[in-house]
């Protein structure tokens, strides 16, 4: 049995529907932190950065989102999650899973914790307005992706770098323009999220936009 920690509507969101989309047999495990303190702790023998997501398959413990997310479609290529090896679909694969999780990703993280890319306080609020400005950047060049080869984001086919998309649009709720106000974006997200097996990944993780 796989098991999952994550905290609800985190970087783990994007793992826990493919999960359910392969019909894994997986078992869920809540992270919290407080105090300077994680709990179970057992999270920093498992993964040395001590944080989520982190998957356990037997011996093998996977971390990073997208790594984690590559390698159950690789696990259950049947479930169509992610297209044929050396095809140009798959290589569009790779590139969207790799651009969402190393730059738009990356620019949420330094728009919600500023104080990570600096030691000064009152540079904060710069840095925060830096990168907000980057994500609409980013926003807008999703939304002409979409827009230009829609629904999803290659083309009519559906696959997990859909799935990290979502996720992040539902990041992009707390910018001062929701991404997912966006036609196209909120379309994409409404598409993911009505599916049966990401739904039950919301219920599961208690989530509501």
């Amino acid at each position: 049995m796989i098991e999952l920690y994550f905290t609800p509507g985190a970087a783990s969101l994007a793992v826990h529907g493919v999960l359910e989309e392969i019909g894994a047999d997986y078992r869920l495990v809540r992270v919290t932190k407080e105090d300077g303190k994680v709990d179970p702790p057992e999270l920093a023998r498992l993964n040395p950065h001590v944080r989520v997501p982190t998957m356990v398959d037997g011996d093998l413990v996977m971390f990073e989102s997208a790594a984690c997310v590559m390698h159950l479609c690789d696990l259950h290529p049947g479930a169509g999650l992610a297209p044929a090896v050396a095809t140009r679909e798959r290589a569009l694969w790779y590139r969207w899973l790799t651009y969402l999780t190393n730059t738009v990703q990356a620019a949420f993280m330094i728009y919600f914790y500023p104080g990570r890319a600096t030691g000064d306080p009152q540079a904060e609020p710069g840095i925060e307005a830096r990168a907000a400005q980057a994500l609409a950047g980013m926003r807008d060049h999703v939304e002409s992706e979409l827009a230009a080869g829609g629904p999803y984001l290659l083309g009519e086919r559906f696959t997990s770098a859909d799935l990290y998309l979502a996720m992040l649009t539902r990041w992009g709720r707390r910018l001062p323009e929701k991404w997912w106000d966006r036609p196209r974006l909120g379309e994409h997200y409404r598409l993911v999220t009505e599916r049966p097996a990401i739904r039950r990944a919301y219920e599961q993780e208690g989530l509501t936009e």
